[in-house]
């Protein structure tokens, strides 16, 4: 399948979701992330989901990382000036803004160098076999992902099993290190 393709089927499925089936499934996808082969770090990239695509929303694996390591910074992503993410540290005060996409973001806070995160959440809307992901189509988490160090985690949540290849996958695609779905999670090389 190609990505619009995609993007587009997989968007219809989410929107057949209830809202019992959606925090049922949320449930699930923290079960499968507490058994990750990972320890948890400090430095860990978040996003506010969008509701109305019902995406999901990571707080509950933040707020389990954060027990498990009190130590935890959080960051969100801020569309830069020039259509790129900065990595912004947010705390219990920080105030959120509608960016260009209605997507929150912090309103001001302190930007953090992308080599210096230990784990990205990456928003998707499906995933493949290989670990590559379908977001969006405007390409901002692969150009972030490639500021990132080699070794960051990158982890996708997503309520759907894998497909089994994107079409038109190319050399700008960053693969996941781990995907997480309410049955399993899977580990890419």
């Amino acid at each position: 399948m190609l990505k619009k393709e995609i993007r587009d089927t997989y968007k219809a499925k989410r929107k057949t979701l209830s809202a019992s089936q959606l925090e049922k499934m949320d449930d699930l996808l923290l079960i499968q992330f507490q058994q990750l082969p990972i320890e948890i770090p400090a430095l860990i990239m978040t996003y506010a989901p969008m509701e109305e695509q019902k995406e999901f929303n990571p707080q509950l694996i933040t707020d389990y990382c954060y027990f498990k390591n009190p130590s935890q910074v959080l960051l969100y992503p801020v569309i830069g000036p020039d259509d790129e993410i900065l990595s912004v540290v947010v705390n219990d005060n920080t105030t959120f803004v509608k960016n260009k996409y209605g997507i929150d973001e912090p309103a001001d806070g302190i930007d953090i160098f992308p080599e210096e995160i230990d784990l990205v959440i990456v928003p998707l809307l499906a995933f493949d076999k290989s670990g590559f992901r379908v977001g969006y189509g405007k390409g901002y988490y692969d150009k972030f992902l490639k500021e990132c160090r080699p070794d960051v985690i990158k982890i996708g949540f997503s309520y759907f099993a894998p497909i089994t290849m994107i079409d038109d996958v190319n050399a700008f695609d960053i693969k996941l290190n781990y995907c997480v779905t309410p049955d399993t999670f899977y580990e890419f090389e």
